[in-house]
């Protein structure tokens, strides 16, 4: 089918497309005028996108979530919100309303949650996909509570995310309240038992003595080390002594033994020069040779007194290394005690920090908490109100006649091509060819019996086959 050929269906069947394009207007605008009026009142609410707490300034990660202007909006349209509004507007208070249920049995619970069902039915809530708005739609036949309901579901709102937030916050801070004094019991009791092994061990400064102790330590064991030097000292001295007393170096070096050394040679020289002035028998000779005799006595004494001074301070040494490391031991065992003490008062010390420390975190968290539960701050600000609309929402007569127009002429033409198909009408000369099946030469006017145009001659002898 060729666009002339559809054109001349259009004119033929012009008054089916058109009585079926007026009855489809008609119907369309009848249906309008018979649906009831229905109104729509719409509250904006903006919900901070800040991520901060107004009480206690700590960023609110929540808030950045993808998912939470969905949730906020699910929020909304809870059952929870609902009766909310139910029991603020007064709703199932309704004398009609009560009559009605109480009729059928059901009780004031049923009521209010029939009543938030129906609100629910009639709000549509829509999140903003790039801002952080949202619009609650309330729509209903009657145009005075709208705006009403809109903006009781917008302050409900309000109101439940401060309870939301407080709520926690009011159950943390009589959590942290009890803890409070359980961690109060458990300082004192750290405390006591740190100051009771104070008392009980003497500690004023540890530190400070336990420093003292060590300096002492130290200081004995430098004696020590130093009289252990002196022993080995004197024992080879009082070895070289045993072995050979003349030939010690200590009694070579004492001042008697060598002052009667020389004595004793002096008088050997005396006596030599004696022997050969006089005889043996000489008295000088005699009282000289006496003199040597009892010099030499006398150095052998004075030798073995030598000898045995080194004996001697050989002895009082090592009973001064016994001494020292007796003393040593001692201090040792005393350090070691200071430390254990030092050990177990750290320990008892860091108890009490610890559980200093946890009474203080829980404080400042109960603090905190507290603050936060007494607050009604809102991250939730309602931007416009709602307000009583002038004109109905639905139904929307332009719309609803635009497409009735459309429809109408959609139907108009399926109807008149349907007539055209059921009695089928030769309009042109292709109709003619296709029909008959027979070759056209020419064709004539009705009324003049002329050849109507060249136009349609040529159009003619173009789709004829001439044999």
């Amino acid at each position: 089918m060729t666009i002339y050929q559809f054109l001349l269906i259009l004119k033929a069947r012009y008054k089916i497309i058109l009585l079926t394009g007026l009855v489809t207007v008609a119907t369309a605008m009848l249906i309008t005028a018979v649906l009831p009026r229905s109104y729509s009142a719409t509250a904006t609410i903006l919900l901070n996108y800040k991520g901060i707490d107004p009480v206690t300034g700590m960023n609110l990660p929540a808030l950045l979530m993808p998912g939470y202007m969905a949730t906020q909006a699910e929020i909304i349209k809870s059952r929870n919100i609902a009766l909310r509004v139910v029991d603020k507007l007064g709703m199932a208070n309704d004398p009609e309303i009560q009559k009605k249920f109480a009729d059928e049995g059901k009780s004031k619970e049923e009521v209010n949650n029939f009543m938030a069902e129906f609100l629910l039915n009639k709000l549509d809530v829509k999140p903003s996909k790039e801002s952080s708005i949202i619009e609650i739609t309330f729509k209903n036949p009657n145009q005075a509570i709208v705006a009403l309901v809109a903006n009781t579901f917008a302050e409900k709102y309000r109101q439940a995310s401060v309870e939301f937030k407080v709520d926690p916050a009011q159950k943390a801070a009589s959590y942290f309240g009890q803890q409070i004094k359980v961690l109060k019991e458990n300082l004192e009791k750290a405390q006591g038992k740190f100051s009771r092994y104070q008392q009980e061990h003497g500690i004023t400064n540890l530190e400070q003595g336990l420093d003292i102790e060590n300096m002492r330590l130290n200081e004995l064991s430098s004696q020590f080390s130093a009289i252990q030097a002196s022993v080995i000292e004197a024992q080879s001295r009082k070895s070289t002594a045993r072995k050979s007393s003349a030939d010690s170096p200590d009694v070579e070096n004492n001042p008697m033994v060598q002052k009667l050394r020389y004595d004793l040679a002096n008088a050997e020289a005396n006596l030599e020069v004696l022997s050969k002035k006089v005889g043996e028998n000489h008295p000088e000779y005699q009282s000289a040779l006496a003199q040597l005799v009892k010099m030499r006595s006398q150095l052998q004494r004075e030798i073995g007194r030598a000898s045995n001074s080194i004996s001697s301070t050989s002895t009082i040494a090592e009973q001064r290394e016994a001494e020292l490391k007796i003393q040593l031991e001692m201090q040792k065992i005393k350090v070691l005690e200071l430390n254990r003490i030092r050990d177990e008062s750290t320990v008892l010390k860091k108890d009490v920090e610890t559980a200093q420390t946890a009474i203080d975190t829980v404080t400042q968290r109960f603090s905190q908490t507290r603050i936060e539960g007494e607050s009604d701050q809102s991250d939730i600000t309602i931007l416009n109100p709602a307000i009583t609309p002038d004109k109905p929402s639905s139904p929307k007569v332009f719309l609803i006649l635009a497409l009735s127009i459309v429809m109408g002429s959609v139907l108009g033409v399926m109807f008149g091509f349907l007539s055209e198909l059921i009695d089928r009408r030769i309009r042109s000369v292709q109709d003619f060819v296709q029909i008959m099946d027979v070759p056209v030469f020419s064709i004539f006017d009705e009324n003049l019996n002329k050849p109507k145009s060249k136009l349609l001659e040529n159009q003619a002898a173009k789709q004829l086959s001439i044999g």
